[in-house]
């Protein structure tokens, strides 16, 4: 997705530190859940954090194509990024679910992971396309 990118703000900067700050996390709360045998806070917990790294990509995603004109082909290929919104829901599905049982809220999480296993090439076809127009004004 970075590779996409023509312009940054500073906004785009705090939202990439705010993503890797969520991301931080993952193994501590992926050692609470797997030490405590997947009770229900530790498996809570885990999904709190993975719906707050959903939310951080968002952001990170809305702040790389607000305001960045030069950003259009990555606002194109982003559309209106179904898996990203349909991971945020399902992670707070995930989190309820454990309240109640947690292998439930477990396995929801294992689905958004399976989701996103199937790649994406939207955003790669757009780097790919504008790189071979770059490359063919060059030659002539």
């Amino acid at each position: 997705m970075m590779h996409a990118v023509r312009e940054v703000s500073g906004g785009v900067l705090w939202a990439n530190l705010h993503l890797l700050f969520w991301l931080s996390l993952i193994p501590f709360v992926t050692a609470w859940m797997g030490e405590n045998h997947f009770e229900t806070g530790p498996t809570a917990a885990y999904g709190f954090v993975l719906f707050m790294c959903s939310v951080a990509y968002l952001l990170l995603v809305r702040g790389l194509i607000a305001n960045h004109p030069q950003n259009a082909k990555l606002a194109e290929a982003i559309g209106n990024d179904r898996k990203g919104k349909l991971s945020c829901v399902l992670y707070l599905a995930g989190v309820a679910l454990a309240w109640f049982a947690a292998w439930f809220g477990f396995l929801v999480y294992a689905g958004v992971a399976v989701m996103w296993l199937i790649p994406d090439r939207r955003i790669e076809d757009k780097v790919a396309q504008e790189t071979g127009r770059e490359e063919q004004s060059e030659q002539g």
